[in-house]
């Protein structure tokens, strides 16, 4: 058989069902529906093939397509590597979608795109979230004409900052139009590979896909081979490649391409076949492909490193690149066809040639970015991992500390924070003379810290580089350096859940100041005592540490922390009663953030000036800063979505619950940390309110784990009453009370918030009057003793709270004591009237409707059906508008025992008489939703009701509508105009 010449087959072989699959993936982008795949296999079984024609098809189809290589160095120390691959050629040619973007944007993609221009220069710990933010609204412009295909290959080479920003997009791809495919070598990941774990979390999600190719069959493989050679292969070839190659695609073109028809001695492994190819190259080929074993290389570096002549080496590329072995890519580099290529040859050099080789590439590197007025990150890690493997140590320490700083450029953090502990190494072993100058060991200990905490979230390592750092330093001597390490600490054990323990340390860190002491390190440590004090709703000393450090703060010009301990002041005054103060404090600190450009703080203070409006009974202004704040930040580049929720939860009390259905289902985005505990509450709060009770207990199990050591009343507050009025409809009252007794015991341990504590205590009384009915019902006196008792207790924490005199807590005083006299069997309807207009003058309807419906249950039970007719009447007209579904059935159940007329439903002709087909107001949301494309179980989640609910709505729709699919229901709905929610 003669020596075959093509390397590949003309056409993709055994992947068909792969390729349609991701195939799959890049319509559902196209549709609106983001999605991640990663196809795993082994070293050679065809994942770049299936890439490459997964692209070629994409491209027809007319998707953006952008593609990067994640690079083998050291411990992935090259941030951002595929990503700035598959970006640089859109900057480079002028993409429109990259030109249209805003200043603010354009300066954070800087960081990593220098050519877009000055990049932002306030690096802190948002700094990498706010370039995933801007990396994603430009994947998200990128695909307003179609979909776009960002394609990452060999991902078990990812650098810490490539593998963020895949989690990154997991949890935050909503509706855009991208799709994300990553190839992986399955035998690569060993039990503690860093890739694991990012699989293992990504691949439960359900818009996740896993392909694992398999290695060919023997119909596949000979299907290969005809395409290869021309002509149908004799099975005896057939069955020789197949044992030697196992079915790797890789192995059996390598196998055909050294020439070998498979009746002779065949290399016994893929990298023997690899070297056969290399082997049978030109002296000088060889030592080209030697140099490239280093780093894939432009003709200026390789002409600077090759010992070659001009022609010599140009004929050399020649060679390689005619023999499939190296290739050009757009960035036109000189690199590896593929990477087992570069490994073997890699494997076959001897010690001494690995570290002249890592010499001269250092050498040749270090001009390069000497030339560099700002060193890039990727070519500085490049010069620190080859000063390494060089065996230079000085030179290697230096080069590591400048390429952190590098990486802390472009907010890669992680990346930052390995260089750095390598330094950490480095440092004994290098003579004190030849450490970089102006730098010492602790300086090391405290950037490390720094990075690992903002690119890590690993807070004990951070922890115990501080203790490190700590042991270093004399208090003696160096008070101050020692107090900041301390303030350092602090923020380290807050974020392990050590509020105390962080506490502590501050004031071990203020004892080595003295008291008199005006510098920004007392300061500093002030500001971050009184925020802790305000987090954990001690206000009363937040208060004296707050207007300590302002004045400090505005004597020093220091303007950032004047802003933020004015939020922290503001917040701690209303807390303990003194609104305007608090209120007034919160417009200063909002005015100084905005006129000094401090966009972390303006938003801090937008969401805090809007919770307490919403507190002292001002929703619709709350709502409408949290509005404000948004249209202002947005654009900006800020993710603000804490203020998305908090306009969810003003929305939910003033009534509107299908808006802030509708604007929750517009942030599925995949929320973490806290963010996510208040999506949670928001949810389980608008499901409690609809009456579904399924969704609200999953949400809320979902918190309570996540609460676990949670020490902010903020959340223990909500969680506890939800929970309580969730156990409490399910008729399960000992469950109810003890969630009442759990978030009280929590929040009044570590707090002063009365707010939080009134709220609890009044679901807990509702609680406690169900328990004394049910106690007298069953004629058992101690059970309705002991409810009377916690009434009683319950009451004294409501009264409190109304001593504050804010119209929402002198409300809920009004039902408590109405709830109060239920529990002791005097239910009076003049105190829930009362009740009920204190409610409708907040404009805060559900509660208003629940005080009627008690006032007509203790009507009815009073003998005045009149007025419990007419109370019932009101209650169930505004349960029907909410869509109150729980509160409304407790409504005609009262009034089918007590034989009460109530107001008939409204029909839909009534309700709608713009609407032919006599749509209910429900079905009409559900038509909105169909007419925008949406699932069923799409429908369900964002109207809180089951997939099965859904569907038979639409079924009903479908009917009503005289058609017969959903494409057809859309366009009658578009038609006639009844694709607005109703």
């Amino acid at each position: 058989m003669a020596t075959t010449t093509r390397m590949t087959s003309a056409r993709l072989v055994g992947r068909a069902a792969q390729l349609a699959e991701l195939e799959a993936v890049v319509r559902d982008a196209g549709a609106g529906r983001p999605s991640l795949a990663f196809v795993a296999g082994e070293s050679g079984v065809g994942k770049t093939r299936l890439a490459n024609e997964l692209i070629r098809r994409a491209r027809d189809d007319g998707a953006r397509v952008l593609s990067g290589d994640c690079v083998e160095l050291g411990e992935g120390e090259l941030p951002y590597a595929p990503l700035v691959g598959a970006l640089r050629p859109l900057v480079r040619d002028g993409d429109p979608a990259v030109d249209a973007l805003p200043p603010a944007l354009r300066g954070e993609l800087a960081a990593i795109l220098p050519a877009l221009g000055a990049a932002r220069t306030d690096a802190d710990g948002a700094a990498q979230a706010r370039l995933f933010e801007a990396l994603l609204e430009l994947l998200d412009r990128l695909g307003e004409d179609g979909p776009v295909l960002l394609v990452i290959e060999d991902l078990h080479w990812a650098d810490r900052s490539t593998r963020h920003f895949l989690m990154f997009l997991a949890r935050t791809l909503c509706s855009e139009r991208v799709a994300v495919v990553a190839t992986y070598r399955s035998d690569e990941l060993h039990r503690r590979h860093p890739l694991r774990p990012l699989l293992a979390e990504l691949e439960r999600d359900p818009r996740t896909r896993r392909l694992e190719l398999a290695p060919f069959t023997r119909a596949e493989l000979t299907e290969q081979l005809a395409e290869i050679l021309g002509s149908a292969p004799d099975a005896e070839l057939v069955e020789r490649v197949l044992v030697r190659s196992e079915g790797n695609a890789l192995f059996t073109e390598e196998i055909l391409a050294a020439g070998l028809d498979g009746r002779g001695a065949l290399p016994q492994t893929l990298r023997d076949a690899l070297m056969v190819r290399i082997e049978r190259l030109s002296q000088p080929a060889q030592e080209l492909l030697r140099l490239l074993v280093g780093t894939p290389m432009d003709h200026e570096l390789l002409v600077r490193t090759s010992a070659l002549e001009e022609r010599e080496l140009r004929d050399a590329l020649r060679e390689a690149v005619a023999s499939h072995i190296v290739v050009t890519g757009d960035d036109d580099r000189y690199r590896f066809r593929h990477a087992l290529l570069r490994e073997v040859l890699l494997d076959d050099l001897l010690p001494g040639e690995r570290t002249e080789l890592h010499r001269t590439l250092a050498r040749a590197l270090e001009e390069r970015l000497a030339a560099e007025a700002s060193p890039d990150a990727h070519l500085a890690a490049q010069v620190a991992h080859h000063w390494l493997h060089a065996g230079d140590q000085p030179a290697a320490l230096a080069a590591s500390v400048r390429a952190a700083a590098a990486a802390e450029r472009v907010n890669a953090f992680g990346e930052a924070a390995a260089l750095l502990e390598r330094a950490l190494e480095l440092w004994e072993r290098v003579p004190e003379r030849e450490r970089p100058a102006g730098l010492d060991r602790v300086d090391l200990l405290v950037r490390a810290a720094t990075f690992v905490a903002d690119g890590e979230g690993d807070f004990q390592r951070q922890e115990a580089l501080l203790r490190h750092a700590l042991s270093l330093v004399s208090e003696h001597e160096e008070p101050r350096r020692a107090a900041m390490l301390l303030e350092g600490l602090s923020r380290a054990q807050w974020h392990l859940n050590q509020p105390e323990a962080a506490i502590a340390t501050i004031d071990r860190a203020l004892t080595l100041l003295p008291a008199d002491d005006r510098g920004a390190e007392r300061i500093a440590l002030l500001a971050a005592k009184a925020r802790a004090r305000m987090l954990q709703s001690r206000f009363r000393e937040a208060v004296e540490l707050a207007e300590e450090t302002l004045a400090l703060a505005n004597a020093a010009g220091d303007h950032a922390v004047a802003s933020r301990v004015r939020n922290a002041l503001g917040i701690s005054l209303v807390g303990l009663g003194d609104a305007a103060g608090g209120e007034a404090r919160l417009r200063e600190a909002l005015s100084i953030a905005r006129e000094r450009g401090l966009l972390d703080e303006t938003g801090t203070a937008y969401g805090n000036l809007a919770d307490v409006l919403h507190a002292t009974g001002r929703t619709r202004e709350a709502l409408e800063t949290t509005r404000r704040g948004r249209d202002e930040l947005v654009p900006l580049g800020r993710q603000m979505d804490w203020l998305a929720l908090d306009a969810v939860e003003y929305a939910i009390a003033i009534g509107d619950w299908n808006g802030a259905a509708r604007d929750l289902a517009g942030l599925d985005r995949r929320h973490y940390g806290t963010t996510l505990m208040h999506r949670r509450l928001r949810r389980a709060e608008l499901a409690l309110a609809f009456g579904d009770h399924e969704t609200a207990r999953a949400e809320l199990d979902a918190t309570a784990l996540q609460a676990e050591d949670a020490t902010e009343p903020q959340f223990l507050g909500p969680l506890g009453a939800l929970r309580a009025e969730l156990e409490r409809r399910s008729g399960d009252l000992p469950a109810a009370r003890a969630a009442v007794d759990e978030a009280l015991d929590r929040i009044e341990f570590c707090s002063d918030d009365i707010t939080q504590v009134t709220g609890v205590a009044s679901v807990g009384l509702r609680v406690e009057a169900d328990a004394a009915e049910q106690a007298r019902d069953r004629d058992d006196v101690a059970a309705e003793r002991e409810a009377l008792l916690r009434c009683e207790l319950l009451l004294a924490r409501v009264e409190a709270g109304a001593e504050l005199e804010r119209a929402p807590l002198v409300a809920e005083l009004r039902s408590a004591r109405a709830e109060e006299a239920r529990a002791r069997g005097v239910d009076d309807p003049e105190r829930w009237s009362a009740a009920a207009a204190a409610w409708d003058e907040l404009e805060r309807p559900y509660f208003g409707a629940y005080a009627r419906w008690r006032e007509a249950e203790a009507a009815a039970a009073a003998g005045d059906r009149t007025r419990a007719a007419s109370a019932a009447t009101d209650a169930v007209v505004v349960t029907r508008a909410l869509g109150a579904g729980w509160l409304e059935r407790e409504i005609e159940a009262l009034a089918a025992r007590a034989r009460l007329p109530l107001a008939p439903a409204p029909t839909a002709d009534a309700e709608h008489d713009d609407d032919p087909f006599g749509l209910t107001p429900r079905e009409r949301q559900v038509l909105a939703l169909v007419a925008a494309g949406a699932t069923n179980r799409e429908i369900g989640s964002t109207l809180f009701m089951a997939e099965k609910t859904a569907s038979v709505h639409v079924s009903r729709i479908l009917a009503k509508l005289d058609v017969r699919t959903r494409t057809q229901a859309a366009a009658v709905a578009h038609r006639l105009g009844l694709d607005a929610a109703g």
